[in-house]
């Protein structure tokens, strides 16, 4: 079962009932229009509600963020396997408890933190060695369907890159949220800038905008010896090692560097959302570890909870 017609839901089940391995059966949304549309076209049914979920045996949400925990307690409470997009839900309170109810069902649940699967993102953590700084910038033009703000929008995805990469939860976040788009709902940030400080003095910078004039998904690794950048628009990978500088001519008047520029070959070229699809597929099937699926759920959704909150603490 899909949950949501949307711009996403329609690619969720694009990607479902091309699927070697599951099943569309049925596509929910209220508005009867895309709902229908999108079940004809991929050979669903629609319905305008959940109803019975006996004859499903796993569901997707893609419904808007704020439906996001009601529909998850649906799901699980009726023991189904359930892949939610991001984030889990608009508050870490709320993104707890559906992980906690989880794990009390037994049930597997997985959030579409998408980038995961980007092949250039997988290309580039099989590269770091020992990652010492990370920087991700995620800007996009306005899009005012969006009603909760960057943090959980677009944030979320990079910071939960970087804690992979550095380590997991860090031992400080710092930063500041940006609100002055006349469109915005009260309380939704229209810029955040993260920092995120690791043990050793690693460290993660993560930029997020949704008033940029252009789309930009962009992370730079930095190795002792190497740099790797990734876009992950593009989804290919460049890894820089510097190996010298000098004058640009003998009077000293400019700047030569010499550098040592590697294409890897991606290690993967399937579609990030397929990728996904397979991985809910694994979890279903046991051959992903539910538990540590769950688990690596909370970083992200504490980084971006805890820089919101903040701000919050500092206007009273």
């Amino acid at each position: 079962m899909l949950i949501g017609a949307g711009s996403m839901g329609s690619l969720h089940a694009r990607v479902i009932a091309q699927s070697q391995h599951a099943d569309l059966a049925v596509i929910v949304d209220g508005r009867q229009d895309a709902g229908q549309a999108a079940s004809e076209k991929y050979g669903a049914t629609w319905r305008p509600e959940i109803g019975d979920l006996d004859d499903v045996d796993a569901v997707v949400i893609a419904a808007s963020t704020e439906a996001h925990f009601d529909l998850a307690r649906i799901v699980l409470d009726a023991d189904k396997p359930l892949l939610v997009e991001k984030p889990v839900a608009d508050g870490l309170d709320k993104t707890t408890a559906i992980i906690d109810l989880s794990a009390q069902r037994g049930i597997p649940m997985m959030c579409g933190l998408l980038e995961r699967f980007n092949p250039a993102v997988i290309t580039a953590k099989a590269l770091v060695e020992d990652p010492k700084f990370v920087t991700a910038t995620r800007h996009s033009p306005y899009a005012p369907r969006i009603r909760t703000g960057v943090g959980w929008d677009l944030l979320v995805h990079d910071v939960d890159l970087a804690a992979s990469i550095l380590g997991g939860e860090p031992d400080r976040i710092s930063g500041a949220l940006g609100h002055f788009h006349p469109s915005s709902v009260a309380g939704a940030e229209d810029v955040a800038e993260a920092v995120l400080s690791y043990s050793g003095g690693r460290v993660a910078h993560i930029s997020a905008s949704r008033v940029g004039q252009r789309k930009i998904r962009s992370m730079s690794i930095h190795d002792l010896d190497k740099l790797i950048e990734v876009d992950l628009l593009r989804r290919d990978v460049t890894v820089y090692r510097h190996v010298s500088d000098q004058p640009a001519d003998a009077e000293g008047r400019g700047y030569r560097q010499q550098t040592v520029i590697e294409i890897p070959e991606l290690l993967t070229s399937l579609e990030p959302l397929a990728a996904q699809l397979e991985h809910f597929v694994g979890l279903i099937d046991g051959r992903v570890d539910a538990e540590h699926e769950r688990s690596s759920l909370l970083p992200a959704h504490r980084i971006v909870e805890t820089l919101k909150q903040s701000e919050a603490d500092a206007a009273l």
